[in-house]
C-alpha cells in the first residue's frame, strides 16, 4: 500500500472536519506531536473519530468503558477511520447520594457536555461515539451531539445484573431502603450488611428503571444509540462485539455524513417522552429531555410531557415501580418490544429513523419476544393507562413540578407541611421517627442555583419507605429524585426557593394538598397572605461563592427549563 503524503490534498472525502488539523505542509508541527504517540501518515490521512469515556474508579456504573473503548476502537479501525480516545468526568450519584458531594451530580452534565464539545472541537473530529455509565454522562453526551454538528452516536455500557438476597433480586435502592428499614428497628446490622454486600454485584449502571436506564431508553428511542446492542449487559460477553460494531457503524455515519441533527426531530423527542412514561422511567427525565430539545433547538415545554405521559400507558413492569430489572428487560427482547406494543395505538411515529439505519417502526419488526416473558404487557392491558409521570402546578409551583406515578396508587394527598431547609436535616427527621402518617415533607433551598446543583433526595425517600410510612406521607421539593425513588414524591418544584418561589413562604403547619388528578400543587391559604409573606422574602446568602459551584448558580436557569446553563443570566 502507498503511504500517504500528508503535504498533499487527501484523497478521503470524509476528513471534512479534521483535515484542516492534519494536512498539508502548513500542519507539520500537529503531525508532528501526534506522530510521538503512534499515529503515522496513513492514520492520519483516515477520518478521525473521537471515542469519549467517562470512565472513572468512583463506582461501578461506569468502570467498564476503559475495554468497551479498545473495542469501539477495532471497529472504527476496520472501518476505515483513525480513533482517538478521552476521558471525560462523571460523578457517582449512588455513591454521593445524601452528602454535599451529590450537588456535583447534575452540575456534571454541563461539564460533561462542555468537555466533550470542546475536545471534539479542538481537535477538529470527523465524528465522536460517546460511551456512556452512571446518569448524567448520557443526557451530557446527547446534548454535546447537539451542539457538534458532526456524526456522532452514543453507547450505553450496559446495566448491572441484579443482587441476590434471600432469593429476592435487588438492586441499590434495596440498600437505601434497608437503611430506613435498619433505622425503624425492622432490620439488624447483620441483616443491612448483607443486603449492602449483595446488591451491587459487578459493573454496570443501576438496575432498574432508574435514571440511568431511563436515559439508555430514552437514546433508543432518541435514535442515537443502536437498540440491539445498548442494552446489552454490562458484564454479557457479547459486549465487547457490540462496542466493535458501534465503532464500524459511526464509520458509515461517517461516510454518509448523517449527523445527530439528521436524526433527533420533534418526532424523535416526543418518541422519547413516551418511552419514558411507557417504562415508568425516572423523572430526571423531565428536566435531560428539556435541555436536549434545547441543544438541538427544538421547542419543546415542560407541560408537553405532561400530555405526551397522560396519553400513554404503562407496559413495562420494571423497577422501581414494577417486578424485574433492566437485564430482565433486555433478556425478554429488549426495548424493541417496548417500541412494538406502543406502536400498535401509534403512541410513538415509526417513521423516525436511528443511528443504525432502521426506523423504529422497523426495529419493532425486528424485535422478537422470550416465550413466557412478562417484562413488557400487551398495550391492550397496561399495567397502568396513563404514563409514570405528570407535571403540577399551582400556587406552590407556578412554573411547574414533577410528580412520578408509577409504583404507588395515591392521585390525592392533604396534609400539614413539615420544613426543611436542607436535606439533611430532613434525614435526620425520618430516621429519628419525627415524621406522622399523612404529613408533607417540605425540602427546600435544594435547587439548581440554591443548593446549588439540585440534589437528588433518595436518601430521604427511601428511608421515609424503609420505615413503613412511604404510602401515608408526601414529600415536595425544589430539589429531584432519584429515579429509584417511589412513593407520593414531588420534585421540580419551580420557581425554586432560593429564587424567590412560593415554596420559600411555607412555614410549619401549612396545609398542602398534592391532587394529580386536577395536575395542582397548592398550600391552603388566601392568596393575599402568600403575597404578604413572598413579598418579605429575602434570600439566603449563597451556599457557594467561588469555584464551580458558584459559577453553575449564576448560569443556571429553572428546573422547568431543564436547569440548563446559558450565558447572562
Amino acid at each position: 500500500m502507498t503511504t500517504p503524503n500528508p503535504y498533499q490534498q487527501p484523497t478521503d472525502p470524509s476528513k471534512r472536519k479534521s483535515a484542516v488539523m492534519t494536512d498539508g505542509p502548513d500542519r507539520a508541527p500537529a503531525r508532528a506531536m501526534l506522530k510521538a504517540i503512534g499515529f503515522d501518515d496513513e492514520a492520519l490521512a483516515r477520518p478521525i473519530v473521537g471515542v469519549a469515556t467517562t470512565w472513572i474508579e468512583t463506582m461501578p456504573c461506569n468502570i467498564n468503558q476503559r475495554d468497551l473503548a479498545k473495542h469501539v476502537k477495532v471497529g472504527i479501525q476496520k472501518a476505515g477511520g483513525t480513533p482517538m480516545e478521552f476521558n471525560t468526568v462523571s460523578v457517582s450519584d449512588g455513591v454521593s447520594m445524601g452528602t454535599e458531594g451529590m450537588k456535583s451530580s447534575l452540575i456534571s452534565r454541563e461539564v460533561i457536555a462542555d468537555s466533550i464539545e470542546l475536545v471534539c472541537r479542538g481537535h477538529s473530529f470527523d465524528a465522536v461515539v460517546c460511551l456512556v455509565g452512571c446518569d448524567k454522562t448520557i443526557p451530557g453526551a446527547v446534548m454535546a451531539l447537539g451542539r457538534l454538528g458532526i456524526p456522532g452516536l452514543v453507547l450505553y455500557n450496559g446495566s448491572i445484573a441484579a443482587g441476590v438476597y434471600q432469593g429476592r433480586d435487588m438492586t441499590v435502592q434495596d440498600v437505601f431502603e434497608g437503611v430506613g428499614a435498619h433505622a425503624a428497628g425492622k432490620i439488624d446490622d447483620d441483616e443491612l450488611l448483607a443486603i449492602e454486600n449483595a446488591a451491587c454485584p459487578g459493573a454496570g449502571a443501576c438496575g432498574g428503571q432508574f435514571t440511568a436506564n431511563t436515559m439508555a431508553m430514552v437514546c433508543e428511542f432518541l435514535g442515537l444509540s443502536p437498540c440491539d446492542l445498548n442494552g446489552i449487559p454490562a458484564t454479557d460477553p457479547a459486549k465487547g462485539a457490540a462496542a466493535e460494531e458501534a465503532g464500524k457503524m459511526i464509520m458509515r455515519l461517517v461516510r454518509e455524513n448523517i449527523t445527530p441533527a439528521d436524526i433527533v426531530d420533534r418526532r424523535a423527542i416526543d418518541n422519547a417522552v413516551a418511552s419514558v412514561a411507557a417504562s415508568g422511567g425516572s423523572t430526571n427525565a423531565v428536566m435531560h429531555l428539556l435541555a436536549i430539545a434545547r441543544e438541538f433547538g427544538i421547542p419543546f415545554t415542560i407541560d408537553e410531557f405532561d400530555t405526551i405521559a397522560e396519553r400513554t400507558p404503562i407496559v413495562v413492569d420494571i423497577k422501581p415501580g414494577g417486578r424485574f430489572v433492566a437485564v430482565d428487560l433486555y433478556n425478554a427482547g429488549g426495548p424493541g418490544l417496548v417500541m412494538r406494543e406502543l406502536l400498535k395505538e401509534g403512541k410513538i411515529d415509526g417513521t423516525a429513523p436511528t443511528v443504525d439505519g432502521r426506523t423504529l417502526q422497523q426495529i419493532a419488526d425486528d424485535a422478537t419476544a422470550a416465550p413466557g416473558q412478562e417484562v413488557v404487557v400487551p398495550i391492550e392491558t397496561p399495567l397502568k393507562q396513563t404514563g409514570g409521570l405528570a407535571i403540577l402546578r399551582g400556587n406552590l409551583s407556578p412554573e411547574g413540578s414533577v410528580v412520578k406515578l408509577a409504583g404507588h396508587e395515591r392521585l390525592l394527598h392533604r396534609g400539614p407541611a413539615r420544613i426543611f431547609d436542607r436535606e439533611e436535616e430532613a434525614f435526620a427527621a425520618v430516621k429519628a421517627g419525627g415524621i406522622a402518617p399523612g404529613d408533607v415533607v417540605v425540602i427546600r433551598y435544594e435547587g439548581p442555583a440554591g443548593g446549588p446543583g439540585m440534589r437528588e433526595m433518595l436518601h430521604v425517600t427511601a428511608a421515609i419507605v424503609g420505615e413503613g410510612i412511604g404510602e401515608e406521607v408526601a414529600l415536595i421539593t425544589d430539589g429531584r429524585f432519584s429515579g429509584a425513588t417511589h412513593g407520593l414524591m414531588v420534585g421540580h418544584v419551580a420557581p425554586e426557593a432560593f429564587r424567590g418561589g412560593p415554596i420559600a413562604a411555607l412555614r410549619e403547619g401549612d396545609i398542602v394538598v398534592l391532587d394529580v388528578e386536577k395536575r395542582e400543587l397548592n398550600v391552603e391559604i388566601p392568596d393575599e397572605e402568600l403575597a404578604a409573606r413572598m413579598a418579605a422574602f429575602t434570600p439566603p446568602p449563597p451556599n457557594y461563592t467561588s469555584g464551580v459551584l458558584a459559577k453553575y448558580a449564576a448560569l443556571v436557569s429553572s428546573a422547568s427549563e431543564g436547569a440548563i446553563t446559558r450565558p447572562g443570566m
